[in-house]
């Protein structure tokens, strides 16, 4: 899988955002240094989450950023579609027909597609909530165990 630091970023800046802002705007001067992240780089995120729908802006003196939905309510898979950061784990371009190797779909095409989906599927599951309330570790209580792996 090539997840690159657009994701990573844009997920640990709302994570930031999630715990640090509420009903009061945080500069994103705040979330880069807290988080080692270029400003310039945030800024370029963050257009693409607001345009997206997932944080409001505010200007002024009291301007940054705040979430536009409850945290319970935005997922890891909006963020990272937000910032146009695909989970695909196949070499190929698009599901289907279309050829890994030479024109033909590889020998492992179905099984990296399925990987694919089972990743979707749990960034789909997991909320800014679940991960500031811890609930990814061991047993993630109440997010979905992938089958053949035991709770503790």
């Amino acid at each position: 899988m090539d997840l690159n630091t657009k994701g990573r970023y844009a997920v640990m800046a709302m994570a930031d955002l999630a715990r640090n802002g509420g009903e009061v705007a945080v500069p994103l001067t705040d979330i880069a240094g807290r988080q080692q992240i270029s400003l310039a780089y945030l800024e370029q995120l963050f257009q693409r989450l607001r345009k997206a729908g997932i944080v409001d802006s505010a200007r002024g003196r009291l301007g940054g950023y705040r979430l536009a939905r409850d945290m319970d309510a935005i997922t890891v898979a909006d963020v990272m579609a937000a910032v146009e950061e695909p989970v695909v784990m196949t070499r190929c371009q698009g599901h289907g027909s279309a050829g890994c190797v030479a024109g033909d779909r590889c020998l492992t095409h179905d099984l990296w597609d399925a990987l694919g989906d089972h990743i979707a599927g749990f960034l789909g599951s997991v909320t800014l909530k679940d991960i500031l309330d811890g609930r990814l570790g061991p047993g993630r209580s109440g997010l979905a165990q992938p089958t053949g792996v035991a709770a503790e």
